[in-house]
């Protein structure tokens, strides 16, 4: 599948086919970046917890 879009886009860029042009543009609307709400960072988890790393005095005298 990836590389049919792959082809697809290497298509648009040479043959600027318009009907394709609106499918891309539909699809970069749809997931367009932008800011999280509050309800949505309620989901986001982070992988792990930082942890304070113990100080290596070994690594300072190089």
């Amino acid at each position: 599948m990836e590389r049919t879009l792959m082809g697809l886009m290497e298509y648009q860029r040479f043959e600027r086919e318009p009907e394709l042009q609106s499918v891309i543009d539909a699809v970069h609307a749809r997931y367009a970046t932008r800011e999280l709400n509050a309800d949505e960072l309620e989901r986001v988890s982070a992988a792990g917890v930082a942890e304070q790393k113990p100080d290596r005095p070994e690594l300072d005298k190089k």
